[in-house]
């Protein structure tokens, strides 16, 4: 039987692999994905309806931009069949133009449909997006090479982490609540 375990594993092999036909085992036909940007650092659109707009936006049209993508669920997979899963998310890419190494977190919330297990909503909340150069890429990829995927408790990513000043913002989300609340301060601050 589908869980929504295996719905958000599908939506992660979809969109880290650019493979947009696994979206059919993560996503009902009429889902919703809403994302709202805390950064600037990455854009994406409020609001996208139905499983192929999503397919088509965050396997597709990112599979264009962005390339050595991991991304991490900083939790340990739902066992049962859960209405509802809340997590944190870690995510690191390079970009295909430039070269940019981008390494951001997050909170995804899931909602998904009792019968079948699949994703109904989805609603992507982007706190951190730091940018930094394309000589970051080896350290940032053994880094997260490193790590379980997708399941990743944000200890064991916090903990292999380089300790650069560009990815302070997103070692004060892994560091949890507290990291969490000095980071937004900072950015509240300009700091």
């Amino acid at each position: 039987m589908h869980t929504p375990a295996d719905s958000m594993l599908a939506y992660l092999r979809a969109k880290d692999g650019n493979r947009p036909h696994l979206m059919a085992q993560a996503f009902t036909r009429d889902a919703t994905l809403s994302v709202r940007l805390h950064t600037d650092g990455i854009v994406f659109p409020p609001f996208t309806q139905g499983r192929e707009a999503i397919g088509d936006l965050l396997a597709r049209r990112f599979g264009q931009v962005n390339e050595n993508v991991y991304t991490f669920c900083l939790t340990a997979p739902p066992l049962s069949r859960p209405a509802a899963v809340d997590c944190d998310w870690l995510v690191a890419m390079s970009n295909k133009d430039d070269g940019d190494v981008r390494v951001g977190c997050g909170r995804y919330d899931w909602r998904f449909a009792a019968d079948s297990g699949l994703a109904e909503r989805l609603r992507i909340d982007i706190d951190v997006m730091s940018v930094l150069p394309p000589s970051a890429l080896d350290g940032v990829m053994a880094w997260v090479r490193a790590l379980p995927y997708p399941w990743c408790p944000a200890a064991t990513a916090l903990a292999g982490a380089p300790e650069w000043a560009a990815l302070a913002a997103a070692r004060a989300y892994l560091e949890g609540d507290s990291g969490r609340e000095r980071m937004r301060s900072e950015m509240r601050s300009g700091n």
